[in-house]
């Protein structure tokens, strides 16, 4: 077990080995957790591991796939509408 030393401005340097063998890398957070044994360090995680399938429900989209083409033109109408009411409105 590796022995580090606490700096004057309270810091610890992690081992190399041990932070190559997590993937740490220069700026990683960690969460520091009091326990019975001493203190606990965590990775922070700034956000849950997702997949893409999570999203989807979010989109409120259920019909058939559309083309980027047919994406764009629906852009285009909602633009030219919003545009449209807008000026009904000066």
């Amino acid at each position: 077990m590796p022995i580090v030393k606490l700096s004057s401005k309270g810091q610890l340097i992690i081992p190399a080995s041990l932070r190559a063998a997590h993937h740490w890398q220069e700026g990683a957070e960690f969460l520091v957790e009091e326990v019975p044994e001493g203190l606990l360090l965590r990775p922070r995680k700034p956000f849950s591991t997702t997949r893409v399938s999570d999203g989807l429900g979010c989109v409120g989209y259920t019909g058939p796939p559309k083309t980027i083409d047919e994406m764009d033109q629906g852009i285009a109408e909602l633009i030219r509408h919003d545009w449209l009411e807008q000026q009904k409105t000066k």
